[in-house]
């Protein structure tokens, strides 16, 4: 038995590895895509193709299949391999028709380690900034082009810019993090507060008690906002795709770079004695973990 990561680093806002296929402002109907295979000992599959069938589902993780196609590409030495959505074999749907404002929109991955198409490793995760990607001609309309349009990397509102979408409200939004950190326990001991959402670290955090981290992320004033909240695991997920531009930002502020091997505490709670981290090191998620144990904690707000 084989599993696979799915790793959505190249989808996240940069638009700038999406290269037109013809001189005009307008955004390439494709978008990177890399993933990690591993087998069931936890071992990479390296140097070796795989069969991939790529699915866009619309609505919810079992939603209509609006595009799918398959590609074989072939994993390097650290079992990564990289394609890109929209230029694989059309299985079905039209790649450049999908309105990526009628979402939410989910990307199943169905793998076959041995290069076939006898998929044996099935994972689905929603795509969160898509739309964003590959409406910029629509961010323009929204902002004119203005200079004051947020991106990636960008040092305001208290912190450093690490995502960024358009709103249902035509607006762009998005999500800081703080240019500091320090480190604490999920919790002191262990008791259930169900702060389980994966995807709503404000919601979780709110729901945190006798814990250290939440104490110390409630108790911020970068910038003069006091709106700072533990990051749920998707939204660790999202800041560890896009290290590179926080990095980078904080490193010209003389700030406190984002870790390359920590473990840092999400705000979703796993069960009673539990909590999911992210690690740094291996760009994954994990649960399992002690609330009790000391790890990295990184706010965020969003705006």
């Amino acid at each position: 038995m084989k599993k696979i990561t799915t790793i959505f680093a190249a989808l996240i806002m940069t638009a700038s590895v999406f290269l037109p296929q013809q001189a005009s402002a307008q955004a390439p109907e494709k978008m990177s895509y890399q993933a990690v295979v591993r087998d069931g000992s936890n071992a990479l599959v390296t140097s070796t193709a795989v069969g991939m069938q790529i699915s866009i589902l619309q609505g919810s993780s079992t939603g209509t299949a609006v595009y799918v196609e398959t590609q074989t590409p072939t994993s390097n030495a650290n079992g990564l391999v990289s394609l890109e959505i929209g230029s694989g074999t059309v299985v079905s749907g039209d790649f450049t028709t999908i309105d990526w404002a009628n979402g939410p929109y989910f990307i199943k991955t169905e793998t076959d380690p041995t290069g076939g198409t006898s998929y044996t490793i099935t994972g689905t995760s929603q795509l969160l900034s898509v739309p964003y990607a590959l409406h910029a001609k629509t961010a323009e309309s929204v902002t004119g082009g203005s200079s004051n349009d947020f991106y990636l990397g960008q040092d305001t509102l208290g912190g450093i810019v690490f995502h960024v979408y358009i709103g249902s409200d035509g607006n762009q939004h998005g999500l800081i993090v703080s240019k500091n950190e320090s480190t604490a326990q999920w919790q002191s001991s262990g008791t259930t507060t169900n702060a389980t959402r994966s995807w709503d670290g404000v919601y979780n955090t709110g729901l945190m008690t006798s814990s250290p981290a939440a104490t110390y992320v409630n108790g911020l004033t970068d910038g003069g906002f006091t709106d700072w909240y533990l990051p749920s695991i998707d939204e660790l997920s999202i800041l560890w795709h896009n290290r590179f531009h926080v990095n980078n930002a904080l490193n010209a502020g003389s700030f406190t770079l984002l870790s390359n091997i920590a473990n840092y505490w999400s705000s979703t709670e796993g069960n009673a004695s539990e909590a999911f981290l992210f690690s740094f090191n291996y760009g994954s998620s994990s649960t399992g973990t002690p609330k009790t144990n000391t790890y990295s904690v990184r706010a965020v707000r969003a705006f």
